[in-house]
């Protein structure tokens, strides 16, 4: 999943994107708001962590900006203000959580894990597609009980399809979840990745939709097929 980082402190900023690609994510970090706005158009971001102590323009500013755009990303919002009235301001404005600085990598991840599932609907822990069960925690996929092994780009491809609820993803959504902005890549690597989900998990995990990008398949044609 794509985390677009906005915060100006290298240190904080350094630490958090090493954390957060640790835990699986595919981080872009930008300083400023003007950057911010043009990564927030460029990039198909699941998730924004926001520092509200930006150089150019206060965070809390950018983020109505974008509430007032029409932007739904999950925003979760860093801050050293900790009087309650600024963390009401901060939901107020359209965050969706709120971590106060300092704070421990392992919350941050375990907090922007949470937003991504309600985002996407599931209450539980687990997510669960008919045979297939993925642990964001631990980063485990089985089907039918057992114990798939995927690589990382793999593993953050099959959560991405898990989390839109089969809605159609193009081909280039997929790459920004896989690779981020800075990456150069082979424009074939994103049907590579779906060629092994599939030999792993079964034939029908992945559904293309000509045209226009992929979705994941129906839990009772994954049942059908299982992989080799």
């Amino acid at each position: 999943m794509h985390v677009l980082l906005i915060e100006d402190d290298t240190l904080v900023g350094g630490g958090i994107r090493t954390g957060l690609e640790v835990a699986g994510f595919t981080v872009d970090w930008v300083t400023c708001a003007a950057d911010a706005r043009l990564a927030v158009t460029a990039v198909a971001s699941d998730i924004v962590v926001l520092d509200l102590g930006l150089p150019d323009t206060d965070g809390l500013s950018l983020l109505r900006e974008w509430r007032s755009a029409g932007l739904a990303v999950p925003v979760l919002v860093l801050t050293a203000r900790d009087a309650v009235a600024d963390r009401v301001t901060g939901l107020q404005a359209g965050a969706d959580d709120y971590l106060l600085k300092p704070f421990d990598l392992d919350e941050l991840s375990a907090r922007l894990q949470a937003l991504l599932r309600r985002a996407a609907g599931h209450s539980g822990p687990m997510i669960v597609h008919g045979p297939i069960a993925l642990d964001p925690a631990t980063h485990a996929v089985r089907r039918d009980g057992q114990v798939v092994d995927l690589t990382r780009r793999e593993y953050t491809l099959l959560r991405k399809l898990l989390f839109a609820r089969r809605a159609i993803l193009s081909a280039e959504q997929l790459k920004d979840s896989l690779y981020g902005l800075d990456t150069e890549v082979d424009s074939n690597a994103v049907n590579v990745h779906i060629y092994h989900l599939r030999r792993k998990l079964g034939a029908h995990v992945i559904r293309t939709v000509r045209g226009l990008g992929y979705q994941l398949g129906a839990a009772a044609d994954i049942e059908r097929t299982p992989p080799a």
